[in-house]
């Protein structure tokens, strides 16, 4: 059996391909290789049930909402990816658990969870199932520097956020402070961190069919799975792996079989065991070895490697030379940052399936017109310089792609403009509804206009720009732009529009709250916050913002009742705590409100303005002593924080002591003067 590893070209093998002949154990060629599929069909169904598994944790979760089971939520996605919300904002939750043991499984048995416990490689293996019913096989693309994909992915969704906070944020944003570890096992929206149906659909399609294609068996795994980039590095050091006996003859059936892409008769002949951290343990090649040579034991790790060396390591054989690797690098790193996030729709790991796909499509068309001869599968393109017809296909398909990319990259070049120019004039929205806010200046005026002409390129068709349809963050900015220049009314409408055409979010809804309680009426005010309170009902800092509306307009019966229907909800909810013992003191309920602030410090001990509160409240009951532990523990918390100091005084004061007031009052006066 022959096997390419790479493109033909005019003299029938590239410069990297590697052409392999499988012989059988007496040394002599017998026919085609028969793979025994029974390692194949076991780990298909270890696979399968976990695919089961993920649609039995989606169903539950669908149910629970439903039905109301264990309070409307389920567990966290148990998926690497949702690790980032560690890196980002200190929060455990089951995904990151899930990858910690992933990695610390994979220091000891190697990367065995990519080929038994992974559902894209289970997406992967079944396209490959498909076209090999088809007589289609693909071969693996073999490049240098692409290879470093997904260690430099996997260090900027992980690393680098944490990198950012500790080392970088302390010199140019001081104010971004840690906020502590949390634990986040639970939730009752669990497909928020997750793309829609259409995108899933063009996920699979990509991430799945295409990069097998044209990539290779497991095309996504070696180009663009960020999980792999820490795997395949951990692997090194695991003493579980592949090993070689003496009963092996050299044939290659395990090579043959191997759809990791690793020269396994190569490995463990110099090495006598497989050190390609790209090895899945999938058990292929020890199932198919006609000889019984390979096992999957303990032993010598891949760094100690040379310890153990047996022969000379077979020259490593590459698709690309050096300059086209450096090219493709830089060309893969402009497609995966043109194409992420287009739309707000391309998620960072289809991205980077894009990116992989597409850089082999340009790298085969430079190919094709620089060849005399090229194939791609079964299908001839280009024979003695004259193109096939399924070349000039081919050509066509390359130049749409072409276009498409451009468009991208054309789309978020206009949109970074955008945002860059926006940096220079913005405000918060409470700013931008002050009505005594100083005008923006000549600059600001141009920075803005240049900014809506950028976002204008970068938006839909039907807007006058360029993309197929409309980014929803293109829209906010532009909304932005248009509240600080004065125009609410327009601003509106482009919010509206967002929450119409991509689905309601609570950020745009809080963001519409503020501008429509300044400039529309209270009673349309009223359906918004019913609309989207009865629609989302979990949507806390809604309920708040509309609560603290309320109590400023004194509707004190509709503030009664969105707390009430809040805690009913979430009865350990803190803010709906907190204001439900504001609103008690108003009503002058004062001992229903110390029992309120009680239950919201039991969960929040650390609150120290809330243990001040608690003491002016204690004051008004004539609970003296109880009020100065309160106060004591307020001033323990955060001795120095002004608005804390500040109602230490007022306590002071309240309860006719003077003289603690006047040293409070020194003390904050010295703060503000160091500050």
């Amino acid at each position: 059996m022959t096997q390419s590893t790479g493109q033909t070209s005019s003299t029938g093998c590239q410069s990297g391909d590697v052409s392999l002949h499988v012989v059988q154990g007496d040394g002599s060629s017998k026919g085609p290789l028969k793979r025994n599929n029974r390692m194949g069909r076991r780990r298909a169904i270890v696979l399968m049930l976990v695919q089961l598994a993920i649609i039995v944790h989606v169903i539950i979760w669908v149910l629970s909402r439903e039905y109301g089971w264990f309070g409307g939520r389920t567990i966290t996605p148990i998926e690497p990816s949702e690790s980032m919300e560690f890196s980002k904002y200190g929060v455990i939750n089951a995904g990151l658990i899930f990858f910690v043991l992933a990695m610390i499984s994979t220091l000891i048995l190697g990367r065995w969870f990519c080929g038994w416990g992974c559902h894209v490689v289970m997406l992967q293996d079944f396209c490959l199932w498909i076209m090999r019913r088809f007589k289609i096989h693909p071969k693996p693309f073999r490049s240098r520097l692409l290879l470093w994909a997904p260690l430099v992915l996997a260090v900027y969704m992980f690393i680098w956020p944490l990198f950012y906070r500790f080392i970088i944020a302390p010199f140019t944003r001081p104010e971004l402070d840690w906020p502590g570890i949390s634990m986040h096992l639970t939730t009752t929206d669990f497909w928020a961190t997750f793309p829609g149906v259409f995108v899933g659909i063009l996920f699979l399609g990509i991430c799945g069919f295409a990069t097998v294609y044209v990539l290779g068996a497991k095309g996504f795994c070696t180009y663009g799975c960020p999980y792999g980039g820490f795997f395949a590095p951990l692997d090194k050091v695991a003493p579980m792996r592949i090993r070689v006996t003496d009963a092996c003859e050299g044939c290659a059936h395990c090579t043959a079989v191997c759809t990791s892409n690793v020269r396994v008769h190569e490995e463990v002949r110099t090495w006598g065991m497989v050190t390609d951290p790209g090895c899945m343990k999938t058990m292929d090649c020890v199932n198919n070895c006609p000889t019984q040579a390979l096992y999957f034991g303990p032993g010598k790790t891949a760094l100690g490697r040379k310890s153990v060396q047996r022969a000379e390591p077979a020259r490593r054989k590459w698709d690309l030379s050096m300059t086209e690797e450096v090219v493709l690098a830089i060309l893969c790193f402009l497609l995966f940052w043109s194409w992420r996030g287009l739309y707000a729709s391309v998620p960072m790991l289809m991205a980077i399936g894009i990116a992989s796909v597409l850089t082999w499509v340009f790298w085969r068309t430079w190919r094709l017109l620089r060849d005399p001869n090229a194939n791609l599968h079964r299908w001839r393109l280009k024979y003695h310089g004259r193109l096939r017809f399924p070349g000039y296909v081919f050509g066509l398909i390359a130049l749409i792609l072409l276009v498409l990319s451009l468009q991208a990259f054309v789309i978020r070049c206009a949109t970074w403009n955008g945002d860059r120019l926006l940096k220079r004039f913005d405000m918060p929205v409470r700013m931008a509804l002050d009505p005594a806010r100083p005008a923006l200046s000549e600059s600001g005026e141009v920075s803005a206009r240049a900014a809506l002409d950028a976002y204008g390129l970068a938006s839909g068709i039907q807007k006058g720009g360029i993309g197929f349809a409309d980014d929803p963050n293109v829209l906010l900015a532009t909304a932005r732009i248009h509240l600080i220049l004065g125009d609410p009314e327009r601003a509106i409408r482009l919010q509206e529009e967002v929450n119409t055409s991509f689905g309601p979010t609570e950020a745009v809804s809080l963001v519409m709250h503020q501008v429509m309680s300044r400039f529309e009426p209270s009673e349309q005010v009223v359906s918004f916050e019913d609309a989207m309170l009865e629609r989302h009902p979990e949507w806390l800092e809604l309920r708040i913002a509309a609560i603290d509306r309320s109590m400023m307009t004194g509707d004190a019966e509709r503030v009664h009742a969105l707390i009430q229907s809040g805690l009913e909800r979430t009865p350990d909810a803190l803010a709906l705590l907190q204001r439900r013992a504001v609103q008690l003191v108003q009503q002058g309920q004062i001992k229903e409100s110390i029992e309120v602030m009680k239950q919201y410090l039991e969960l929040a001990p650390r609150d120290a303005l809330a243990w001040a509160t608690l003491a002016r409240t204690l004051a008004l009951d004539g609970q003296r002593a109880e009020g100065d532990a309160a106060i004591g523990r307020a001033l323990a918390v955060e001795p120095v924080v002004p608005a804390v100091l500040i109602e230490a005084i007022g306590y002071y004061m309240q309860t006719g002591r003077s003289g603690q007031a006047r040293e409070l009052e020194s003390r904050l006066n010295q703060y503000q003067q160091q500050r």
